[in-house]
């Protein structure tokens, strides 16, 4: 029997996209499957289930015209509807009147790295999983396309809560491609969905250009829970026919954020207990263990190098969950204060993952308070509210380096090279971890920086800088181009930052939030 699409000319876009969803699964059909009977992705058509996005009644006809055709080859050439238009998005760029005094208070976003992390452990749950203030980022983006594809109901329940809904069984046959390899994020699928097929393809995983990352991490940690891996044309081929708990403690060689998240997420639903050796306890890898122990994993060591996890057979479990706040936004919003030489309170700052890098800006001569200890949102991280006054820099006696957590966070090092440059004096920046990071950084010289690059991963920065207006081209690492945009709001006249969608990857509505606190922030599209 048929079900039909009844619109009337005063139905709005949130009523039309419910008689669609409704009419779909009345038919029993998933977004994937009417999206590849509409030629569509399957992003776009859960955009138009959502009441986001305006419909002609010409679009409106061809989605009926598919909810009433069959799926046999000879009825799809005779009813098949013509594509949906969907335009590829727009490049976008920012135009920046720099020289301005920043003031008043901004709150942290919850963390991006988190909230990828969540959303791949969301595989693991049958269950109803609610995600609390989630931002809405280009990377989230990115992996709720690949889960839409493969057969996921995702709504956002108001502007900050995003809800998942599993299906019973997955369509990995019908996996957004495109998304999965914008993302590096696609790796941590692998321990996920081993638990529930013995064989599967990836593609492989994409990113910020930060020169060669090995999985190989991945690959020798999962072989001990039983998992596969051959990389073929294009894909990832895995098997996992016998998922097992390890006969013996589980020894990460690299302490890798991801590499520890596949991890426990592979010994989450193993029985136990699994110990995890020289594992990361970096922020998101926190955050996981967290909302795992929500869904009835137990973790023991969360903050440490050993994790003991003992997992269970079965999750389904309807669960919510605030993911914590962002110490990297946290530490950009630092970085915004110190070179434009502004009074600013960045609020929600969650201290434990800030003490080496304001230690390190203490002794350079910043000057700035700090409140009594809160807790966010999970019930678990610290935060504190942190005012940076303007302050008269000198650069560091030794160099400044990255180290794995308690350490100085990877992420936040490319910020030392715009407040080295305000520094008087030199300062060497070290980044071992990335070949190509410190290349990119380079771009800082564009607008006045003195910056002399010794090898792919030391550089010299001389300070202090007399910041200049130019139009640069953003580079394709998501520190590196919000770097640009920093020392941008300190330079004299007019910038111009092009095609900044590496930033929209990681920081949520940031040109308008600056412009809250006193900048001139313009988005223009091309």
């Amino acid at each position: 029997m048929g079900y039909c699409v009844v619109v009337t000319s005063s139905s709005s876009s949130p009523q039309i996209g419910k008689l669609i969803r409704d009419a779909r699964e009345q038919r029993g059909l998933s977004i994937a499957e009417l999206a590849t009977k509409l030629r569509t992705e399957p992003a776009t058509l859960q955009e138009v289930e959502n009441g986001s996005m305006a419909l002609s009644m010409e679009a409106i006809d061809r989605i009926a015209r598919a909810l009433e055709s069959d799926f046999s080859a000879g009825e799809q050439e005779v009813f098949a509807p013509q594509p949906m238009q969907t335009t590829k998005p727009a490049a976008m760029h920012l135009t920046i009147e720099g020289g301005r005094r920043l003031r008043g208070a901004i709150d942290c976003r919850s963390s991006k790295n988190a909230a990828v992390a969540l959303l791949c452990a969301s595989l693991l749950n049958r269950g109803r999983t609610v995600l609390r203030k989630i931002a809405k980022i280009e990377e989230v983006n990115r992996i709720c396309e690949v889960l839409i594809s493969i057969g996921y109901r995702i709504t956002w329940i108001n502007e900050t809560d995003l809800e998942l809904i599993r299906p019973a069984e997955l369509d990995l046959a019908a996996m957004d491609v495109n998304a999965a390899r914008r993302t590096r994020s696609i790796i941590m699928f692998f321990a996920p969905l081993m638990h529930s097929y013995p064989e599967f393809f990836l593609p492989y995983a994409g990113g910020c250009d930060l020169g060669a990352r090995t999985i190989e991490p991945h690959l020798q940690v999962l072989r001990h829970f039983g998992l596969d891996v051959v990389a073929t044309e294009g894909f990832y081929h895995c098997r996992a026919a016998d998922v097992h708990a390890p006969k013996r403690a589980v020894i990460l060689t690299e302490r890798g954020d991801t590499v520890t998240e596949n991890a426990i997420m592979a010994a989450a639903m193993v029985p136990g207990p699994v110990t995890i050796r020289n594992a990361s306890p970096n922020y998101m890898v926190q955050d996981l263990c967290f909302f795992l122990q929500r869904l009835g994993v137990q973790i023991d060591g969360i903050g440490t190098t050993t994790l003991v996890v003992r997992g269970v057979r079965d999750i389904d479990v309807d669960v919510e969950y605030f993911p914590s706040e962002d110490p990297i936004e946290a530490m950009s919003l630092i970085t915004a204060a110190i070179v434009t030489k502004s009074e600013l309170t960045i609020q929600r700052a969650p201290i434990e993952f800030l003490e080496i890098e304001l230690a390190i800006l203490e002794e350079m001569g910043l000057d700035f308070s700090i409140t009594e200890e809160y807790m966010a949102d999970n019930g678990r991280t610290r935060l504190v509210d942190i005012t940076v006054r303007p302050s008269q820099l000198k650069a560091p006696i030794d160099k400044i380096h990255p180290l794995p957590f308690p350490g100085l966070n990877i992420d936040n090092l490319p910020f030392f090279a715009v407040i080295a440059a305000e520094a008087e004096g030199q300062t060497l920046i070290h980044d071992w971890v990335y070949e190509n990071r410190a290349i990119h950084l380079l771009d800082l010289a564009k607008i006045g920086a003195n910056i002399q690059l010794l090898d792919p991963h030391r550089l010299i920065i001389t300070g202090p800088t007399k910041w200049r207006g130019r139009e640069v081209t953003c580079p394709p690492a998501l520190r590196p181009g919000v770097c640009l945009l920093l020392a941008m709001l300190a330079a004299k006249g007019e910038s111009v930052l092009r095609d900044v969608y590496v930033i929209n990857r990681g920081y949520e509505d940031l040109p308008n939030r600056l412009n809250a606190l006193g900048a001139n922030v313009q988005v223009t599209t091309s």
